[in-house]
């Protein structure tokens, strides 16, 4: 332990000497050590990359003549959380879906280290992403979920295991994913996400289903995949939960950009990030349509 205290100040100054904000080096200070140690992960090797970055550039999406996202433009830095924001119907789900290429945008692009998400070579070793916990064959045990998954994407079988002990599942990895809890299938999401130790997480509602320790967990494992210089970009509608997990947030409403800031900045003046948030999305509430959340 004490070779891992001597090698982690070093990092520290390096990072603050080569830009890297104060609090970002703190929060790496903070975590490394602890995310190596129950992770099974990567130690930080690099600062957060410019490949890693995601960049929306004026995307937009039309269902019909309802504009579910319009004209968004936001770039989401590695080494931080971001918490993406927004009233139901806001098109956070939406934009997530056109970020992975599930929906093509009526107009704009979505990049990631400036290469479209269908373009990339092994996009599971990229980007990991958490939609839909329920995304699996309901007979097929968690284990075997994430075998044939590792298998199709030239990842080591190895890190079935890693990601089975990250996420808590390992004593219950033999078991048929259709018996899972809904807190147990978002920890097999989850597991999902990171199989291919991508440098880029996006988690759509990750705390779903979660018991209070399990909020807790996931937490503390994305503030530690942000120190470990990764971009993690999660939408939420726990206010509270954002306030402890995100360092900046990315607000929508009607699918337009309402706030990009950190966390601080958008509460500064109210009595709490939670009454910030109304304040800002009072005008922004639009419940019509589908497919827009």
């Amino acid at each position: 332990m004490a070779s891992g205290r001597v090698s982690a100040l070093p990092r520290m100054i390096l990072m603050i000497e080569q830009g890297a904000p104060l609090p970002q080096a703190l929060v790496w200070w903070k975590t490394s050590r602890h995310s190596r140690m129950v992770s099974g992960f990567r130690p930080p090797a690099a600062l957060p990359s410019v490949d890693h970055v995601i960049e929306l550039r004026e995307l937009t999406k039309r269902y019909g003549d309802r504009v579910a996202v319009d004209r968004l433009s936001v770039r989401v830095q590695p080494g931080v959380v971001t918490g993406f924001l927004g009233p139901n119907g806001s098109g956070k789900s939406t934009t997530m879906r056109m970020i992975l290429g599930l929906d093509a945008p009526n107009h704009g692009e979505a990049l990631i280290g400036g290469v479209r998400y269908p373009d990339l070579n092994w996009p599971l070793k990229t980007v990991g992403a958490l939609l839909d916990a329920g995304a699996f064959h309901p007979g097929r045990s968690a284990r075997a979920h994430l075998t044939a998954l590792a298998a199709s994407n030239d990842i080591p079988g190895s890190r079935v295991e890693q990601v089975l002990r990250t996420v808590g599942l390992s004593d219950a990895a033999t078991r048929r994913a259709g018996t899972y809890s809904l807190g147990m299938r978002q920890r097999l999401g989850v597991a999902v996400a990171l199989l291919g130790d991508p440098g880029v997480l996006l988690l759509d509602e990750p705390v779903n289903g979660l018991d209070p320790e399990g909020i807790r967990w996931i937490r503390d494992l994305l503030r530690g995949l942000a120190a470990e210089g990764r971009t993690v970009f999660v939408s939420s509608h726990l206010i509270a939960e954002m306030a402890l997990t995100a360092d900046r947030l990315v607000v929508i409403g009607r699918g337009r950009l309402l706030a990009e800031t950190t966390v601080a900045e958008l509460a500064a003046g109210d009595d709490s990030l939670e009454d910030a948030f109304f304040r800002l999305t009072a005008q922004a509430t639009d419940y019509r349509g589908v497919g827009a959340s």
